[in-house]
């Protein structure tokens, strides 16, 4: 049954290559949903995930004669969706607007409610990931991201040099990044990362 399925999608895309519509359209009814939800799951907005959908299909219609029919077609717009949603993710890292269109944009009461559970979640995993490190990579995070001092200020007061004080922040940063990415979700580690796009 599988290699069957796998036959008829292969000539929908050999057919694609040849520039045939209906080919297109079955293969985008066949996973416009599944991007669409991939997509919502990671970027918590429905336009944007809308959008997700469109911007892979035109892709995937502009590039139809680079299309290989011998690859598996689910991969390779699930790729391009990924990689579209990281991309939006990047962006709303540098623009508030977007950020709070993504993460904190509440339309009823129900979305405050998801939108405060997510603050919540995030809050928690972060404090957790925190806790793995050691005390004094601990002090060095705490200072640099809740008091907000400097590399300098913090090897002045803890007697380190500036270096030290960067590369256990840097080591801080990956420890904390890879418990989020383990233990959270996209969304948390994208969060994460806006908070400590500036070192």
């Amino acid at each position: 049954m599988g290699d069957i399925v796998e036959n008829t999608e292969q000539i929908l895309i050999s057919n694609l290559r040849n520039g045939n519509e209906r080919a297109f359209q079955k293969l985008f009814d066949k996973y416009r949903n599944q991007i669409y939800a991939y997509s919502l799951s990671v970027l918590k907005s429905k336009p944007q995930a809308e959008e997700i959908v469109q911007e892979v299909f035109l892709k995937v219609w502009l590039n139809q004669e680079k299309l290989d029919p011998t690859l598996n077609f689910k991969s390779y717009v699930f790729t391009i969706a990924r990689n579209l949603a990281f991309n939006v993710l990047a962006k709303a890292a540098n623009d508030q607007k977007l950020k709070d269109r993504i993460f904190y944009k509440s339309q009823n009461r129900e979305s405050m409610t998801d939108t405060k559970l997510l603050e919540a979640d995030y809050a928690k995993l972060k404090n957790q990931a925190i806790e793995k490190l050691t005390p004094r990579c601990r002090m060095v995070f705490h200072m640099s991201r809740n008091e907000g001092k400097s590399y300098e200020e913090i090897a002045h007061e803890l007697g380190i040099s500036k270096n030290t004080v960067k590369n256990q922040m840097s080591n801080s940063l990956a420890i904390i990044k890879e418990f989020l990415r383990v233990n959270g979700d996209i969304v948390f580690l994208f969060i994460f990362l806006a908070e400590n796009s500036i070192s």
